[in-house]
Parts: C-alpha cells; sequence; structure tokens
C-alpha cells in the first residue's frame, strides 16, 4: 500500500500542471451548457457571445455541499453590491455537475446566478480549475474583462471570508469602468 501510495505521489508531481491563463491575457473561449433557477432547460452559450459584459466565472467544487451552498447564498444576498444591479455583468458558477442537479439547486437557493454544467471537465482544464484525479473543480473566481481578457482572478476564492466578497467587489467595479 505504501508503495502504490508514493507511487500515485510521484506520477502526481511529475505531471504536467495546466497553465492557467495570466491577467492581461485573452480568456479562453468555451461553451457550455447553462441552466438557472427559472429555466432547467440547458442553453448553450459560448463565452466569446458575451464580449461586451463582464463575465464572472466562479468554479466551485460541487452542488449541496456546504462550501458552495454558502457561496451561492452569498452571491444571492449581496448580489447587486457585488456584481451590480444591471445586465452588463454576467456571472457563470461552473461545475461538474449535470445541468438537471445545478437546476433544481439554483431553483432552490432563488438566486439569480447561471449555471454552466462542464460535465467533461473542459472548461476547468482550460481555466486550470480541474482538480487533480477527482473529477470537480477547485475553488477559482475569474473576472473577464468587457474586453474578453483575464481582468482579475482568485485562487483559490475563500468563501466563507468577506474579505474575498469585497476584493471580488471591488474587481467588477475596476472592470465594469474599463473601456
Amino acid at each position: 500500500m505504501r508503495l502504490s501510495l508514493l507511487a500515485l505521489a510521484l506520477v502526481l508531481a511529475a505531471a504536467p500542471a495546466a497553465a492557467q491563463p495570466a491577467i492581461g491575457a485573452p480568456a479562453p473561449d468555451f461553451s457550455i451548457a447553462t441552466v438557472t433557477a427559472a429555466d432547467a432547460t440547458p442553453r448553450s452559450v459560448m463565452l466569446s457571445q458575451l464580449k461586451g459584459s463582464v463575465v464572472v466565472l466562479a468554479f466551485f467544487p460541487k452542488a449541496r455541499t456546504s462550501g458552495c451552498t454558502a457561496q451561492m447564498k452569498a452571491y444571492r444576498d449581496q448580489y447587486g453590491a457585488l456584481f451590480g444591479t444591471d445586465s452588463l455583468v454576467k456571472v457563470i458558477a461552473i461545475s461538474t455537475d449535470n445541468p438537471r442537479t445545478l437546476a433544481s439547486w439554483a431553483k432552490e437557493l432563488g438566486t439569480p446566478v447561471t449555471f454552466g454544467a462542464d460535465t467533461t471537465d473542459g472548461v476547468g482544464k482550460l481555466y486550470a480549475a480541474k482538480m487533480p484525479i477527482l473529477p470537480i473543480h477547485k475553488r477559482h473566481l475569474i473576472v473577464v474583462g468587457k474586453d474578453g481578457r483575464i481582468a482579475w482572478d482568485a485562487r483559490p476564492f475563500r468563501e466563507l471570508a468577506q474579505p474575498s466578497y469585497d476584493s471580488l467587489a471591488a474587481a467588477v467595479r475596476r472592470a465594469r469602468s474599463a473601456s
């Protein structure tokens, strides 16, 4: 058993980590099935179609877990302060959960957030948010500016710490006001 754990650790250490997009770099484009609390029918959204908007990509591990629920409730309860009250900011909370699970959870929470179902881990890999070995995401937040470039990121995002939300709100305000 010790030998197999050591071998696994060596394989993980030697495996190349996905390169995370740098601040200022173009945000990698993707297409993802999305659902909302009001609409459980999966709709395909491409990041490039949202150019001109500020897009918050909120990678999270798993629906209905305690930390993820706290995070989505904070978005719901502080939505206007974090993202504004107009439609300039698009929030996409992304996990490997299926669209049905995400839609029912969104409805239970009553959140205005759009959920993205990254069931193949493809988007997570693009943004270096995929957890090694496990088919879930790390808790990362990325703000994509109106120009389609990475404006801010939090890796990891601390969902239980209010200063994390304060930093997110400041990053969104900066991205909103950028030309």
